[in-house]
Order: C-alpha cells, then sequence, then structure tokens
C-alpha cells in the first residue's frame, strides 16, 4: 500500500487519562475459561503507555483501507496502542499499522466471538487502555449479537465520550457507529427489497442503544456504496427513521477505499479514492410508508438533500456535520422514491 503523509486540521478536546483515571476492573476469578476464550495478537511493547489524546471518528467505506485514515488515528492516538477488534480472523492489521504506518506503542488484534467473551475483563480492560480502536469489517449482526449490552461496549462508549481517543472502523466497523443502525439480523436486504416494502423483516434497524457517539445522533451509516443497490436502501432507512421515531433522519454512506474522517468538532474529511454522501431528510417524511406498500419519499423529488464528497489523498474535500450545510469540494444531489423507485438527481 503507498503511504500517504496527511496534515490534521485544528482540533477542541485533547485528553490525556493516568492510569489512576481508567475505570480498570479486576480480573474475574473462578470462570470457565473455555468460555471466556478470546483470541490476542500483540506487536509491539507490551507495556502500557499513557500520551495525549483527540477523539473523532472514522467511517470507512469496505474493500482496501485508506492509509491515510489510518494514520489519522495513529495522530490523534499520540503513538499510543492501537486495538483492533473483530469476530473473525487473525492479525492482518498488526504488521501493516505497527510496521508499514509506524508511530504506534504497540498494536493489539483482540477476536470476540460471543457475549459471554465480550464480558470479560482482560478484555475490558485492553480497550480503555487504547489510545486508538479499529473495528474490522465483517457481519455486523455479529457485533450487535456478542457486543451490545456487554463490556466491550462499555469499553467503546468509555473511549469515546470520556478519554477521548479516535474510534473508527470498516463496511460492518462502520456500519454500527451511528446513533441508528441496521443490525443485519435477518441478513442484507437489497434497494429493491427495501423499497418495495419498508417494513419487510429484513429491513431491521435499531436505535440509540450501542454506539453512543454524540456526533452521529439521528444518523445511520452505510458503506460499500460503490454498489447500485445501497442507496435505496440507506433512503429507507431514513424514510423509517422520518416516519417511525419522528427523528430529522441523516445518513453517511461511504464507498469502497474511501474513508470519511471526523474531528470531535464536526469536521468530516474525506480520504481515498472514491466518494462519501452526506444525506439529510429536506423537510417533511415519506408520503408513503407502510408495511406491505412501495415507499413514495417524492417530495418534488427533493426528499433528501445530498452532499457528495469525493476522496482525496490529502483529505482535501470536506463537510461540516455539525450543521449539515457547508460543504467543501463536493456537489449537492437530491435522493428521492416514487411507489418504489429510487430517484437521484444534481440539485
Amino acid at each position: 500500500m503507498i503511504r500517504i503523509i496527511t496534515m490534521c486540521m485544528p482540533l477542541i478536546l485533547f485528553s490525556a487519562c493516568t492510569k489512576t483515571e481508567l475505570p480498570i476492573i479486576d480480573e474475574q476469578v473462578a470462570v470457565d475459561a473455555t468460555t471466556l476464550k478470546v483470541d490476542r495478537y500483540l506487536t509491539g511493547d507490551a507495556a502500557d503507555v499513557v500520551t495525549t489524546t483527540q477523539g473523532g471518528t472514522v467511517l470507512m467505506g469496505g474493500s482496501t483501507d485508506v492509509d491515510a485514515a489510518i494514520e489519522w488515528m495513529i495522530d490523534r492516538s499520540g503513538g499510543g496502542d492501537f486495538v483492533i477488534l473483530r469476530v473473525t480472523g487473525t492479525d492482518g492489521y498488526n504488521d501493516y499499522i505497527y510496521t508499514e504506518l509506524g508511530g504506534v506503542n504497540s498494536v493489539e488484534t483482540v477476536v470476540i466471538t460471543s457475549k459471554t467473551s465480550a464480558n470479560k475483563i482482560a478484555t475490558y480492560n485492553t480497550i480503555i487502555n487504547a489510545e486508538a480502536v479499529f473495528i474490522a469489517g465483517g457481519d455486523q449482526y455479529d457485533y450487535v449479537n456478542y457486543w451490545k449490552d456487554t463490556k466491550v461496549e462499555d469499553a467503546l462508549n468509555y473511549l469515546i465520550n470520556t478519554k477521548h481517543v479516535p474510534v473508527g472502523g470498516t463496511s460492518a466497523g462502520c456500519a454500527i457507529q451511528g446513533k441508528v443502525y441496521f443490525d443485519a439480523k435477518f441478513g442484507t436486504v437489497t434497494s429493491t427489497q427495501a423499497l418495495n416494502n419498508p417494513y419487510r423483516n429484513l429491513v431491521s434497524l435499531q436505535r440509540n442503544n450501542f454506539i453512543d457517539n454524540p456526533l452521529l445522533l439521528n444518523t445511520i451509516t452505510d458503506t460499500h456504496y460503490n454498489n447500485p443497490d445501497r442507496k435505496g436502501s440507506h433512503a429507507t432507512f431514513l424514510a423509517r427513521m422520518a416516519k417511525d421515531w419522528a427523528m430529522n433522519a441523516k445518513g453517511i454512506g461511504v464507498e469502497e477505499q474511501t474513508a470519511v474522517c471526523i474531528d470531535e468538532a464536526g469536521f468530516a474529511q474525506v480520504f481515498g479514492t472514491n466518494n462519501a454522501y452526506f444525506l439529510k431528510q429536506n423537510g417533511l417524511g415519506p408520503e408513503t410508508c407502510v408495511s406491505g406498500s412501495a415507499l413514495t419519499w417524492d417530495r418534488s423529488n427533493q426528499a433528501v438533500k445530498v452532499y457528495k464528497a469525493p476522496g482525496t489523498a490529502a483529505g482535501s474535500n470536506s463537510f461540516n456535520i455539525s450543521n449539515w450545510t457547508t460543504g467543501v469540494g463536493g456537489s449537492w444531489w437530491y435522493f428521492s422514491a416514487e411507489a418504489g423507485t429510487f430517484i437521484q438527481n444534481p440539485e
């Protein structure tokens, strides 16, 4: 992979936590080691370090990882301990981050494959001692099923809201990061399926009960956005959010080989070779959004306003999700749906 060195924008919040400030929990005793089995792979210094960190969120669209986005996380970690979380696989990220990109004290991959193992205290302590956490791709329902309402969830939310360290993910690891998320409980859903019946069981959404990132309030993320089948289903998710929960619905869709890096002030840079899309409900909710009927969310072909920002090596194109109106280097579009047909038009 080509290493891309980037300059980070000025930031608002900084954090330097000492070991005594971290809510470390003593290891449990008298438990079955088999049921608590967690595969761990460490590269680098096993000793914990404490650095000055800056919070941030990375939403990566899948396929080849974006070096510049990982380097953005490394920079904000202050060179501390970088933790990879996943439910399958091994240590594929370790040498890539520690050796190819460099600049961190250690990289540790933790493979957590059950709700029981997600409550292992040693894993919780590893996560809260991290200065950066990245969630690999996979099946997002595994993450929801195994990690939701566990110590892994507690640790991630501690890092985001108290310790202020960068937390990111790719593919499924990105898809779970919004305050609203598609959990894939019944498998994936195509645009045609979602648009033709927004309430079929495949359109399985949850809200405000997993990753607690205030920047992504009322926001659902989506990945692999190069696939033309993604946009219609994503727009359907927003329609359900508006209809079911009276939300001012928003979304972020990221194409493959592309990443959105958001600082704590809501300034989102787009790195990589493809595009990111920032969606927001444009006024009223859907005209027709009921079980068994095709979605109509037209509003004069302007139901959802979308900012499309191309990725670049330097992250020079951006969007401000603190106001959802200001962008640099992109263009405005509209998404809508008419009787189950998805429509996209430039502004």
